[in-house]
């Protein structure tokens, strides 16, 4: 079992004199990123899903030991709300196939306008091939409940636990892996504040049972204002080691 802890994202200008010095060309972030992570979740790929050689480039750039999770295009997600899969599905898996052995979890975050629908879930993660490992965030508060925790078991996906956001936190394991996702305790502000080192270590004796249960467990930070993120992730990473 391996703990990563990263952010979601790494191409932020607010990030200079955090994690990057000032001046510096966004086209170098990733490599200074490598530098401090073994880990990061793509966000961008949500908005505009990128060409296979844009995955193949990052599998030659990215480090051994590295592990890039990327989130599902909102086209499979919001748009098509996971209805007919079958051709994104086939995109995601050339695009994962060529990021190789740098590639880590598939997020599908799903729209909180969509409320539960276990056989359209079901569908869904049948088309999944068995080599892509998945994650499944849910936003609509109706999915929460016993029997879509053992669906997800049955196809091997991981419910992503969840903190911040005004979204319920539920501790719950559902496949090899855990993913979490912690979007910032500003209850205010989305994806805004910082963490404290209660709040931290509190995580921190969570990652180490699950990965004592011989789990992996993926942790981003999704508080990038102010470079939140990068320091919360440091320190995380720090209790976990400790």
């Amino acid at each position: 079992m391996t703990v990563w802890i990263g952010t979601s994202g790494w191409s932020f200008g607010h990030w200079d004199g955090v994690l990057y010095e000032p001046g510096l060309p966004p086209s170098q972030r990733l490599a200074r990123y490598v530098e401090s992570f073994r880990t990061v979740e793509l966000n961008a790929s949500y908005y505009r899903w990128p060409p296979d050689r844009t995955f193949a480039s990052w599998r030659r750039r990215l480090p051994e030991g590295f592990a890039m999770s990327v989130k599902a295009p909102r086209g499979l997600t919001h748009a098509k709300r996971l209805y007919a899969p079958e051709a994104w599905i086939r995109r995601v898996a050339a695009s994962w196939h060529e990021l190789g052995e740098r590639r880590a979890v598939l997020l599908v975050q799903l729209p909180p306008s969509l409320a539960r629908d276990d056989a359209r879930l079901d569908y869904f993660l049948a088309d999944i091939p068995e080599w892509m490992r998945v994650a499944v965030e849910f936003r609509h508060e109706s999915w929460h409940v016993e029997p879509v925790f053992e669906l997800l078991a049955r196809h091997g996906a991981a419910y992503c636990v969840m903190s911040g956001a005004n979204l319920p936190c539920v501790l719950r394991t559902t496949a090899g892996l855990v993913y979490v996702r912690l979007h910032g305790p500003d209850h205010d502000h989305l994806y805004g504040g910082s963490y404290s080192d209660a709040d931290l270590g509190w995580w921190a004796d969570r990652i180490r049972e699950w990965a004592g249960s011989g789990r992996d467990v993926y942790a981003y930070f999704n508080n990038d204002g102010g470079g939140n993120a990068v320091r919360n992730a440091w320190r995380l990473r720090q209790f976990v080691d400790e």
